[in-house]
């Protein structure tokens, strides 16, 4: 799976190198210029906020990818779209001021994060007391931007207001890598939605060959193959045997119902609301090498949980205890929040957030 990039923003100069990748990107995808244009300029409007207003030493950085993991037969027809994360583990901000026009502690006109709200295609954010801030904008071609019926300077919402669930996920390379060895891919049919994500053994492009084979598969699959998830990953296993294997954890969702999960290896899953957290229960085993029976477990959905997939890329005990308001933040912002503070640093990483808008 192609990566995020992650652009440290220590100095000026690191500004133009953000805003140049995120400008091949916009090339690479056949982006207009208006859009393209929109995307530079709020990638070096995010940049020079963490330039002038973190600084170094506080884990500033933009994370710049492409927006595509959607496979299947129902999840419409838009293109893939360039995601931009800001992170940053400075003094916070108060966003909502921060948002208006006019509002500055800089110095300057104060239009900038506002500017970015209105240009993206889908704009979120959170922020805490010396904890820092999470920022994440999308952004389409011009023909996405009709097909979600927007205008230029208006922020809007991937998908429908019909959609079941909003999700969202971020995947970093191993250090020295050009490409993630995990994967994660999303497919809806009718009221199902199908999830998988992948860990391919070690890291580059055996292991991501691994976790793409999987992701192949779900996309080919037939839609009443995906009802179980344990039947779905037993039968790629075998397909899986010429490559090196990986870790996987495939889910069934169907709106306001339970979930049913499969898995097997180190890909965790947890289910967290202001309330509970509760861990999804995956088997020893590695697809393409040796699993053990697999079994669907069912789990209730509680209300306002949030379901939070990750790789072994993500050190494994974490809490958002200490970040009340978060899990209602955009599955972008909560992903990226995790990845900035959770981050190992020494393999392949990835994460996806789901939550059910109307629940």
């Amino acid at each position: 799976m192609r990566a995020f990039r992650r652009c440290p923003i220590d100095d000026a100069s690191q500004v133009g190198e953000a805003r140049r990748a995120a400008q091949a990107l916009a090339t690479e995808l056949a982006f207009d210029e208006e859009s393209a244009g929109r995307l530079a300029l709020a990638v070096t409007e995010l940049g020079t906020n963490l330039f002038r207003h973190v600084g170094p030493g506080r884990q500033a950085a933009l994370l710049i990818g492409v927006d595509e993991p959607r496979v299947g037969n129902d999840l419409g027809d838009d293109g893939p779209g360039i995601q931009v994360l800001s992170l940053d583990q400075g003094n916070g901000m108060d966003l909502s001021r921060c948002l208006q026009d006019g509002y500055s502690t800089g110095g300057t006109a104060g239009t900038g994060l506002g500017a970015i709200r209105r240009m993206a295609d889908r704009f979120g954010g959170f922020s805490a007391p010396q904890r820092g801030t999470v920022l994440a904008a999308r952004f389409g071609p011009r023909t996405d931007r009709s097909r979600l019926g927007l205008t230029a300077g208006t922020a809007g919402t991937a998908g429908t207001a019909d959609d079941a669930f909003d999700v969202a996920g971020l995947s970093l390379a191993a250090p020295g890598e050009t490409v993630s060895g995990d994967a994660w891919a999303l497919r809806r049919d009718e009221d199902r939605w199908s999830l998988a994500v992948a860990d391919g053994l070690g890291h580059g492009f055996h292991a991501a060959e691994a976790s793409d084979k999987l992701m192949a598969l779900l996309a080919r699959a037939e839609p009443g193959h995906l009802a179980s998830p344990a039947a779905f990953l037993e039968r790629s296993h075998d397909l899986l045997r010429s490559t090196r294997g990986a870790a996987s954890a495939a889910l069934s969702l169907t709106p306001g119902g339970p979930l049913l999960f499969a898995g097997a290896g180190n890909i965790s899953g947890r289910l967290i609301s202001g309330v509970s957290d509760r861990t999804l229960l995956s088997q020893h085993g590695t697809l393409g090498v040796q699993i053990r029976r697999l079994q669907d477990v069912v789990y209730d959905w509680p209300p306002h949980a949030v379901l939070i997939l990750y790789s072994d890329g993500i050190v494994s005990r974490w809490s958002l205890e200490d970040t009340p308001g978060l899990l209602q933040a955009d599955p972008a912002v909560i992903a990226g929040w995790i990845l900035r503070d959770h981050l190992r640093g020494k393999d392949d990483a990835t994460v996806v957030v789901v939550r059910r808008p109307h629940a």
